[in-house]
């Protein structure tokens, strides 16, 4: 069923890619600072990377509902890799997603410092962008050696320019826990600006065991949660 669902949202992501690349973005883009920009994180091997079904939805709806003003994207450059055998080598290619993440946070905030920036992920990709957000990760004690590696927080400049985060099917506390990661725990400012979306029976995200995905997690591009969200950050900006 999952790949039935899969094969089906592949094809919405032609359409939407289709999209994407025939309507213009206001001019404002063209002369560099977007008004708005996505910066978001694609779930764990999601078909149309870099920026994945779940992002390009996004990205879309908000588009959609914000007209005259200019919504760009950047794709989180990781890999969203599905090879869990090796835990530390997994770690690193997470790491590597929220360094870039932040850095381009960071960038925005030094560059373009009237423009909203909107951190976004899905699945795995939430927990990207979640640690992107943090107030400090703290590592299970069986990792604590590699403390110096973990990316801090954002600079508090940075961070003030994050007019919002969205996050769907993000792993529950739980789900991290049972795989030896750790939670997310969101800066209090932004967490204020958080909004997470968990489909009910998603078994990634609703707090049961860990364990191979359910077809529900992988609905979000088409259950109206995507649409929902481009509310949610329109009424932030």
């Amino acid at each position: 069923m999952i790949t039935r669902t899969l094969l089906i949202l592949l094809g919405v992501a032609m359409v939407v890619a289709a999209t994407l690349t025939t309507v213009q973005a206001p001019k404002a883009a063209a002369q560099g600072c977007p008004d708005v920009e996505v910066i978001f994180a694609r779930g764990t091997v999601e078909p149309a990377p870099p920026m994945g079904l779940t992002g390009l939805a996004f990205v879309e709806a908000l588009r959609s509902q914000l007209p005259g003003r200019s919504v760009a994207a950047h794709a989180v450059n990781y890999p969203a890799s599905g090879d869990f055998s090796n835990r530390l080598a997994f770690a690193q290619t997470v790491v590597n997603g929220v360094d870039d993440a932040q850095a381009r946070v960071k960038y925005l905030a030094a560059t373009c410092k009237r423009t909203d920036i909107v951190l976004g992920g899905y699945s795995q990709g939430a927990v990207v962008a979640g640690y992107a957000a943090n107030a400090g990760i703290a590592l299970p004690p069986q990792y604590a050696r590699y403390t110096k590696q973990i990316p801090p927080p954002l600079p508090a400049a940075a961070a003030s320019q994050v007019a919002a985060i969205v996050m769907f099917g993000p792993p529950s506390d739980r789900f991290l826990r049972d795989v030896g990661a750790p939670p997310i725990r969101i800066e209090p400012g932004l967490a204020a600006r958080t909004k997470r979306y968990c489909i009910p029976g998603d078994t990634i995200c609703n707090g049961a065991p860990v364990g191979q995905p359910n077809a529900l997690h992988v609905l979000y591009t088409v259950n109206g949660m995507t649409l929902d969200a481009a509310r949610y950050v329109v009424g932030r900006l």
